[in-house]
C-alpha cells in the first residue's frame, strides 16, 4: 500500500476527529481508514491514536506525524507544480487567512479580481482576526495587518497602513482637539482588543522614538469595523488601520487626530510559509497582488 495515501487517511482522520467523519468526507469506509492508520502504526512502530477512550484523541507522537505528513504532502504538491510547464494553467485550491475587516467591499477587491483572473484556482477564504499557524492549519498564504512579529514566514509588503486614531467631528467639538496623547488618556476611548496592547496605545514622539500611552476604554470590541461603527456614532475615540477608514476620513465623518504622533511602521503584507519551493498558486497570488496594490496606490 502507497505510504502517501495512508498519509491522506491519516490527516483527514485527524483533522475529521474521528473515522466515521473522515469516511464520509472521503468517501471511504470507516474500515479501510482504520485499516490505513493500523498498517501506518505497524511501519513506524508507534501509536498514533489513542484508544483507550471513547473521546478522539492523538498521541503525543501522532501529534509529531500528523505536522510532519502535512509538510511531506505540501513538499510533493510543490515539487509537482516546479516542473509544470510554465504556460500551463495554474489551479488547485488556494486557502487563505485574512483579518474580518478584509470583509469591506474595497479591501475584497483585489481577491475577487485574482479569482476573475486565475478562474481555474478555487478559492476558500477565512476571515478571523485571529494569527492563524500557516503551516498546523493548513493555510496557503495569509494577508495580515500592522507590524509583523518576527517568525519563519516570508512577508511581502503590499502597501503603507497606518493606525490612526480617530472620531467624529461633533465629538471633537465637544472635547476638543488633542494636542498630545496624553490629553486621551481620560476620554471615552474604543479599545479594538485584537491590538496586542490592548488600552496601550503607540505613538512616536518629535524625534520618532516610540512610546506608549494608556487609555481609559470605554468599550472593547474585537472587530475594527465594530470599532468604527462606534466612533461613528459619537461615542469616542478609536484606533484602527487607515484601509478601514479611508472611505470616512475622505468624506469627513471621521477626523484623523494626533498625526504627529502616528507610527509608520504598520502596513498591510500578503505572508506565507519559508519554503524552498513556492507553489505556483502562491507565486502568482503574490504577484498579483503585488502588481495590484503597486497599481492602484
Amino acid at each position: 500500500m502507497d505510504t502517501i495515501t495512508r498519509m491522506k487517511a491519516y490527516i483527514e482522520v485527524v483533522e475529521c476527529e474521528g473515522y466515521s467523519a473522515a469516511a464520509r468526507k472521503m468517501g471511504r469506509s470507516k474500515a479501510l481508514l482504520s485499516k490505513y492508520v493500523r498498517e501506518l502504526e505497524d511501519d513506524l512502530g508507534v501509536l498514533l491514536i489513542n484508544r483507550t477512550t471513547r473521546q478522539f484523541s492523538l498521541t503525543e507522537a501522532g501529534e509529531k506525524y500528523y505536522r510532519s505528513s502535512i509538510e511531506i504532502l505540501q513538499q510533493i504538491d510543490e515539487a509537482r507544480e516546479s516542473v509544470r510547464d510554465n504556460d500551463a494553467e495554474v489551479d488547485g485550491t488556494l486557502r487563505i487567512t485574512a483579518p474580518r475587516s478584509l470583509g469591506a467591499v474595497e479591501s475584497m477587491l483585489p481577491l475577487v479580481e485574482f479569482a476573475k483572473a486565475y478562474p481555474a484556482i478555487r478559492m476558500v477564504v477565512s476571515l478571523d482576526d485571529r494569527v492563524a499557524d500557516l503551516v498546523e492549519e493548513r493555510f496557503d498564504v495569509a494577508i495580515r495587518v500592522g507590524v509583523l512579529a518576527d517568525s519563519s514566514l516570508i512577508a511581502k509588503r503590499l502597501m503603507k497602513n497606518r493606525l490612526l486614531f480617530c472620531a467624529t467631528p461633533a465629538f471633537l467639538k465637544e472635547h476638543g482637539v488633542p494636542d498630545h496623547p496624553s490629553q486621551i488618556a481620560d476620554w471615552p476611548n474604543i479599545i479594538d482588543t485584537n491590538w496586542r496592547g490592548r488600552n496601550t496605545w503607540p505613538f512616536v514622539d518629535e524625534k520618532g522614538e516610540p512610546f506608549t500611552q494608556t487609555v481609559r476604554a470605554v468599550m472593547d470590541v474585537n472587530d475594527p469595523e465594530v470599532c468604527k461603527r462606534a466612533a461613528l456614532a459619537g461615542i469616542g475615540v478609536t484606533m484602527v488601520p487607515e484601509f478601514c477608514v479611508a472611505r470616512e476620513l475622505a468624506e469627513g465623518s471621521l477626523v484623523s487626530i494626533l498625526e504627529d504622533f502616528v507610527a509608520e511602521g504598520s502596513a498591510f503584507y500578503v505572508v506565507y510559509p519559508d519554503r524552498r519551493h513556492i507553489s505556483a498558486k502562491v507565486r502568482v497570488f503574490v504577484d498579483f497582488m503585488d502588481a495590484w496594490f503597486k497599481k492602484e496606490h
